[in-house]
């Protein structure tokens, strides 16, 4: 019993240093994140902490490492969701889209997961990129089942649906 109040309070950590991490993240504080999210990990390794800290670096434009960092959090917990869509977008932004098409399928798919609508949107770009744009607009309507009130997808759809008639 005593080895679990040690573990929960190693995790209760954890989870407080990648909530403060996140908190500078919103303030733009990449430096300051990283460090929380390192922290975090030295407490106790979540998923959470790996994936956000591969976010930062992506600010940074340290993609490869970000990708590293994502695939150890899948490892942690191949349910969570965020990791696999950061994935495909670091790809996509290496100019891998066959290989993001793949990672943004599992985002997809997985379990737990607060932000279903990121994976469409990233195949319906993907798709529209490659001129596939029947596979492009059933992804952003997918994504509006998720985010109904997102005005942007709105505008590409009816922008799609123009072009095609």
């Amino acid at each position: 019993m005593n080895e679990r109040k040690i573990l929960d309070k190693k995790l209760l950590l954890a989870l407080q240093l990648v909530d403060s991490g996140c908190s500078y993240a919103a303030q733009k504080d990449i430096d300051s994140a990283i460090s929380c999210f390192k922290q975090s990990i030295g407490h106790e390794p979540t998923p959470e902490a790996y994936t956000y800290w591969g976010w930062m670096l992506s600010m940074k434009e340290q993609l490869s490492e970000a990708i590293e960092l994502c695939k150890k959090a899948i490892a942690i917990d191949p349910d969570f969701g965020n990791p696999y869509n950061d994935i495909g977008s670091y790809l996509m932004r290496l100019g891998k889209m066959d290989e993001a098409m793949a990672w943004l399928e599992m985002a997809k798919l997985s379990k737990r997961y607060a932000y279903r609508h990121y994976p469409h949107i990233n195949l319906g770009r993907i798709y529209f990129e490659k001129g596939w744009l029947n596979q492009a607009i059933k992804e952003f309507e997918s994504s509006l089942q998720f985010d109904p009130e997102n005005d942007e997808i709105k505008g590409i759809l009816r922008d799609l649906h123009q072009s095609i008639h």
